[in-house]
């Protein structure tokens, strides 16, 4: 298993060549996403040929339209490596400029597809779109591919809760605070790394130290308390309680991602840290007093322990 990072014109490593290729964004890697391997590596195997997942950094989005570009669901690291654990071999990841966004369908086919890669089967998704503007579709994929002696297969969307599974309803539902829905939709917990800064040390003085977690590059849940499983390096998780938002009882507006570890002893200023979201707890609101805001804490940690016990 292999991560290559390539600009568009350079032919992909001989591994990665002669291959059933998928090709996507794959922004959180979830369910449909896993379907889309899943239905490669049983059209490679009879071959013993490589599955071969391609995607592109940054987001096309954040070239042609940065306005409406919202963060993504996953760093590259982690897309990468979730890509590999659900079915690719090799995961190639194009550089993305205006010059591969302005290929036409056609030439995008020829030269990314057919001449890059030398793939010897795609397998997408209905909606799969390509080449200048989305130009192409699958009536035009289904063309190429006949023409050159590529075998194509169309995967039908998958359905979770009656609905169809898509990066962008993950994302809704993250923003909403629904977590136990991204969970569902992508079939493992959605986690957030960053990392921990100093912050205005509330959680010490009320007898729950917390860290600050910084420098996170992905979308954030929307505003609440959270039962999470927090991961420092080198360690076991830890069953965690989350405040995202501000903090009101303080008269503190800015937005900030405290985790308290539940039983966790030592520094962790300017270490990494991941959590993992179990489920939400409850809004963010403000206290009369800080002696309420202590209680509430307490009931808080005490049903994220209990919530962290449960089998995920």
């Amino acid at each position: 298993m292999a991560l290559h990072r390539l600009d568009w014109r350079e032919v992909p490593p001989e591994p990665c060549r002669h291959g059933v290729a998928i090709i996507g964004n794959f922004d959180g890697v979830h369910r449909g996403h896993a379907l889309l391997l899943e239905r490669a590596r049983i059209r490679a195997m009879p071959r013993q040929a490589p599955v071969v997942a391609v995607t592109f950094v940054p987001h096309p989005l954040q070239l042609l339209r940065p306005e409406s570009y919202q963060p993504a669901l996953t760093t590259l690291a982690d897309r990468a490596e979730l890509l590999h654990a659900a079915g690719a071999d090799h995961v190639v990841v194009l550089n993305t400029e205006r010059s591969l966004l302005e290929l036409s369908a056609a030439d995008f086919f020829t030269r990314v597809i057919r001449d890059g890669l030398k793939a010897t089967a795609l397998v997408e998704g209905p909606n799969f779109g390509f080449g200048r503007q989305r130009e192409g579709d699958v009536e035009t994929l289904t063309r190429f591919c006949a023409a050159a002696g590529l075998m194509l297969e169309i995967v039908s969307p998958l359905q979770v809760d009656g609905t169809v599974v898509s990066s962008s309803r993950i994302r809704r539902s993250l923003v909403a605070g629904e977590v136990s829905a991204a969970t569902r939709g992508l079939g493992r917990l959605y986690r957030l790394r960053g990392i921990v800064g100093v912050g205005q040390r509330r959680g010490a003085e009320l007898g729950f130290p917390t860290a600050n977690l910084d420098a996170v590059a992905t979308i954030v849940p929307g505003d609440g308390v959270y039962a999470v499983r927090a991961w420092p390096p080198g360690s076991a998780s830890y069953p965690a309680a989350t405040n995202i938002g501000p903090n009101p009882t303080f008269g503190e507006q800015d937005r900030k991602i405290e985790v308290h570890l539940i039983g966790f002893q030592g520094d962790l200023y300017g270490q990494p840290l991941a959590i993992d979201f179990l489920d939400r707890i409850r809004d963010t609101r403000k206290f009369a007093s800080a002696a309420e805001l202590r209680d509430q804490i307490r009931g808080d940690v005490a049903r994220a322990r209990d919530v962290a016990l449960r089998p995920y």
